[in-house]
């Protein structure tokens, strides 16, 4: 029988972890939050830069259950040779899920779905990008999931933009991304994946959706706004500030980051 190479199988014979939990103590429901935060507070997150040695740039990021890796390869000579191609460089971005980043998914296969994230992670880069300054060249970003728990879009953004920092790429600014939840009234900043799929306040309804916002926050300009649902024009614009406001919050981290990672790559000072 030929071995399925595009598909991570788990072991023939396994036991259910559930089998070892102590009978007195029913196990808890997942939730991906780590511990009790407010609704306008993000997710403890961690970053890396750096971890991909065959990469020209590298990023990981975690933030509270979702886990993102990142590889940047480039500038190189692009393969289309049209006259866009020729003034100025293109960026090309896949995003990928793991077939164990979460329940749906299944195969290593691309889906319409990642074909769209792709394209909205394209979009919402490109302003940072000094893609003029590399003419006749392709830059390739690759994202992969490694668990998804919610907000995987916003925080894409963010770790392929310290990727594409981590590798020398020249940036008008750094572009960080942040998701919403409205309900209502209500809203939740940088959901999980139970409260983004609808189980916060049960579902799309009047006045409620998702919205993710990316910002170059050095130039307090907007690259990317993707919204779900039906929302009212003012719930809309609140939504957009306080997506900002979580981007702001989120700078810092990325900022330690990054400059880990330079002093890192520096040569040792001369004696």
């Amino acid at each position: 029988m030929p071995v399925d190479t595009k598909r991570i199988r788990g072991p023939e014979e396994s036991q259910s972890p559930l089998l070892f939990l102590s009978p007195n103590k029913p196990p808890k429901a997942p939730t991906g939050r780590q511990g009790v935060r407010g609704n306008g507070d993000v997710r403890p997150v961690f970053a890396r830069c750096g971890l991909v040695s065959q990469a020209k740039g590298s990023a990981y990021l975690e933030a509270g259950n979702t886990k993102i890796i990142c590889s940047v390869y480039g500038p190189k000579e692009t393969e289309r040779r049209d006259e866009t191609d020729m003034k100025t460089g293109r960026l090309v971005c896949d995003f990928r899920l793991a077939p164990f980043s979460c329940v749906k998914r299944g195969a290593w296969i691309q889906g319409s779905e990642e074909r769209d994230l792709s394209a909205t992670l394209m979009e919402s880069l490109r302003p940072g990008v000094c893609l003029h300054r590399y003419p006749r060249s392709q830059i390739d970003v690759n994202v992969m999931v490694l668990e998804n728990d919610g907000s995987v879009l916003a925080h894409a953004v963010t770790c392929a933009s310290m990727a594409l920092a981590d590798a020398g790429i020249e940036m008008y600014d750094i572009v960080l991304g942040c998701a919403l939840r409205q309900s209502g009234n209500s809203c939740l900043v940088d959901p999980s994946y139970p409260e983004e799929c609808g189980s916060w306040q049960e579902g799309y309804g009047d006045n409620q959706g998702c919205v993710t916002l990316a910002l170059l926050p050095n130039l307090n300009q907007v690259s990317g706004l993707n919204a779900d649902g039906e929302m009212r024009e003012d719930t809309l614009t609140e939504a957009m500030r306080t997506c900002m406001d979580g981007c702001h919050k989120l700078y810092p981290v990325v900022q330690q980051a990054l400059t880990r990672a330079v002093k890192k790559k520096a040569p040792p000072p001369e004696k």
